[in-house]
């Protein structure tokens, strides 16, 4: 089985550096390409992985890189991930997440690097038709995120039919949660995640939590979701590497625990945790919000022999709040 260096794109945001984090405690020599605009430096062992601040849309750079380094494989997290954003400037969208990987693939052809991990995304599917959502079900986005996720799935099959490169496209659901050491967390600036949006509420950072709708045809009217830890996440990334690596063929796999969890649910269980009364103000539905979304994580388990290992979303708040309330703050510093 060979191993080489592997790139990592998107390498100093949330799920990249817990990532990173993970492959290299499994011994893997770690590139990261991340032009910080969303990622952070301290969240990386800067000691341990070989850093290039730029673009995956700079063909020069990459030509650099990979020439310098040869990458094995690639596991691609960089992209723009608001939804509201999206709709409001759809071109930037796509720009970023479409259109400058296709410099990346163009890097990989040249240098004959075959395999490909993507952070893809539940938004492929748009408003389900069904509930668990498995990987047959439609993929119809609603919105210009998930369309531009969904459209470079289309790109990866298509690379797959012209020059044989195999890719694995991990849809996740709900991300949440953080390292369980305390020392790295979620850092994102605008914050849209419910968990910290609520723990930020309980700490006194801002002064209610927000909740859109109370009227959805869920047990208590407010939107389920399907929370899966970060850390789970980087061990799917860590199991689909092992599965290209042993002649795997490209696949879509869903990454979410196949329960649900309504957002009044979260704020009793962030109530449980942090001991705190959570200041709750209710607001109207909005555009586009389904009333359920919950995975059907059993192919990750028959092709990677993955399961979530952190089912009940009190781990994840736990975890959250210990990043929150200790020595970073809930912040990196750079």
């Amino acid at each position: 089985m060979s191993k080489g260096p592997l790139l990592i794109t998107g390498g100093a945001g949330y799920i990249g550096s817990h990532t990173v984090r993970l492959l290299l405690d499994q011994h893997e020599k770690i590139v990261v390409l991340d032009n910080l605009i969303f990622g952070h430096r301290d969240a990386l062992p800067m000691d341990r992985v070989t850093f290039f601040e730029g673009d995956m849309a700079d063909g020069a750079l990459l030509e650099r890189l990979f020439t310098q380094h040869k990458p094995e494989a690639v596991l691609h997290f960089a992209a723009f991930a608001y939804v509201g954003e999206s709709v409001a400037d759809p071109l930037k969208y796509y720009r970023n997440n479409l259109a400058a990987p296709l410099t990346l693939l163009e890097a990989m052809q040249r240098h004959g690097c075959m395999r490909f991990i993507f952070s893809s995304s539940c938004a492929t599917y748009g408003d389900p038709v069904r509930i668990p959502m498995d990987e047959t079900h439609p993929q119809a986005p609603v919105n210009p995120y998930g369309a531009s996720k969904w459209m470079l799935e289309r790109v990866l099959r298509d690379c797959e039919r012209a020059w044989g490169m195999k890719a694995v496209f991990l849809r996740y659901f709900n991300a949440s949660g953080c390292h369980p050491s305390g020392e790295m967390g979620e850092d994102h600036n605008p914050e849209t995640h419910l968990i910290p949006l609520v723990l930020q509420a309980a700490n006194g950072q801002r002064p209610h939590i927000t909740v859109f709708g109370t009227d959805y045809p869920t047990p208590d009217g407010t939107c389920i979701r399907d929370y899966i830890h970060v850390c789970d996440l980087a061990s799917a990334h860590a199991l689909a590497l092992n599965y290209l690596r042993e002649g795997g063929d490209t696949t879509a796999i869903n990454l979410g625990t196949g329960r649900g969890f309504s957002v009044k649910e979260i704020i009793s269980a962030a109530e449980f945790v942090t001991g705190k009364t959570i200041a709750v103000v209710y607001g109207e539905r909005r555009a586009g919000d389904p009333s359920e979304l919950v995975a059907d994580p059993s192919l990750a388990a028959k092709v990677l022999g993955w399961k979530a290992a952190h089912l009940d979303p009190r781990g994840h708040i736990e975890s959250a709040w210990k990043w929150m309330t200790g020595p970073r703050g809930g912040r990196y510093a750079n």
